[in-house]
């Protein structure tokens, strides 16, 4: 299979991975910063609509002719910055901790807070995001929170690296059915081919570069297949001698095929073996 010598481009696909305690990879994807900001900016919509709203009523209860006390306007002062607080800092941190990471507007993008080792977010985690939220979000109309998301790998903003937290991409994926058949010059390579399994990694940039092969120009697509073909090669024997976008191509048939030959052998053992593992002993009548 003849290799690119030209400029290599990477696809869109972020090399970012968890790590948990035991200090296993976990095969997450981090949130990309426009998602974030996305998701940043529904929250703030949400949560200053209703302080605008809650202030509002309380000033038009507060100032009406049937309240029995009066109030100056030190204690308006007061009671709008208490509902400032209220709605900016306690409501997020309370909605985050009850739904563990997620808020409207994680809801809306698909995602969730969680931890750096990817365990659940949880009260502490939600009280330092919120309490620097309000600052980094609303103090400095987020200035901070987009110069740290820019900056960081994983797109995370101040609160987060404090907080000991990152925002990962909960949304399945669509299926992909655009595979098809093995491609002609490939059929006799898929009979003795050695596919071993690929990393999660490389397996996503293969499936995802199928996705987006047809959008991209000839150059980028060649420089793109050949990229991702080199990093399958240590996984697979022998290589076929034909271009990297049909290599890619069959080898993601392959997989697919292999994959569901395995299940199905995996369902007819379960049915040969139901009535044995099912049925009562020595004849036993089944009582229900």
């Amino acid at each position: 299979m003849a290799t690119q010598t030209r400029p290599r481009e990477r696809l869109s696909v972020s090399d970012e991975q968890l790590v948990a305690g035991e200090g296993v990879h976990l095969d997450v994807r981090p949130a990309g910063f426009a998602l974030r900001a996305a998701s940043a900016a529904l929250d703030a919509l949400v949560y200053l609509v209703g302080y605008v709203g809650l202030l509002i009523l309380t000033m038009t209860v507060l100032s009406s002719d049937d309240f029995p006390f009066a109030i100056d306007e030190a204690l308006m002062s007061a009671i709008a910055l208490s509902l400032l607080v209220v709605c900016l800092v306690i409501a997020p941190c309370v909605v985050e901790t009850l739904s563990h990471g997620r808020s409207v507007g994680k809801l809306a993008t698909g995602l969730r807070i969680v931890r750096d080792d990817g365990g659940a977010s949880g009260f502490r985690q939600a009280l330092i995001r919120s309490l620097l939220g309000f600052i980094e979000l609303y103090g400095t109309f987020g200035g901070i929170a987009i110069i740290t998301g820019l900056v960081n790998s994983r797109a995370k903003r101040l609160g987060d690296i404090l907080a000991g937290t990152t925002c990962q991409r909960e949304r399945a994926p669509k299926l992909r059915s655009h595979l098809g058949p093995m491609p002609p010059q490939l059929i006799a390579w898929a009979g003795i081919a050695d596919a071993g399994r690929l990393p999660d990694r490389t397996a996503r940039r293969v499936l995802d570069y199928l996705d987006q092969a047809e959008h991209l120009t000839p150059a980028h697509r060649d420089r793109a297949a050949g990229e991702i073909a080199r990093e399958t090669l240590p996984h697979v024997h022998p290589i076929p001698d034909v271009d990297a976008d049909t290599y890619l191509r069959g080898l993601a048939v392959l997989r697919r095929d292999r994959e569901l030959a395995a299940l199905s052998a995996i369902d007819r053992r379960e049915m040969a073996l139901a009535p044995t593992l099912n049925g009562m002993p020595h004849s036993f009548p089944d009582r229900g």
